[in-house]
């Protein structure tokens, strides 16, 4: 967790905000005095889970932490969905192109094609989209 209080954030601030959670997300809060639309748009797309007007309040500390924690779960949990759907559309794009080249190649199919590439990749102990990429790049290598 990490509890910025400013009176305005600036530019520099939100960089190093960014660079800080790059490589180790974690939740924010900011509490500031400046309540400009833009500056809250620009600290939230930094990565500032909690952005808070008008200063640090002790009554409210507790619960405005357990807010940004929350919400930075959530958001951690959807970013994780999305690289894994991500992840399976690249997958299926390469299956789909490794299968293309089986049925040019050995004039197979699409149902042929694909139960190849998925024989392979059990015979290999290997994802389905890694043995399309491999095969995939050996016909680049070869043509």
């Amino acid at each position: 967790m990490i509890v910025i209080d400013t009176e305005s954030p600036s530019r520099d601030v939100l960089e190093h905000v960014v660079l800080i959670t790059r490589d180790q997300p974690r939740p924010i809060v900011m509490f500031a005095n400046d309540d400009a639309p833009d500056t809250i748009r620009d600290a939230m797309r930094a990565g500032v889970s909690a952005y808070v007007v008008d200063g640090l309040d002790a009554a409210r500390v507790k619960s405005i932490v357990e807010v940004a924690v929350a919400r930075f779960g959530e958001y951690q949990r959807l970013r994780e969905e999305l690289a894994e759907a991500n992840l399976k559309l690249e997958e299926r794009r390469l299956v789909e192109r490794a299968k293309g080249i089986l049925m040019k190649a050995r004039a197979m199919d699409e149902d042929e094609a694909f139960r190849t590439l998925r024989r392979m990749a059990m015979d290999r102990g290997k994802r389905l989209g890694e043995v399309a990429q491999q095969l995939i790049d050996m016909a680049d290598l070869l043509t």
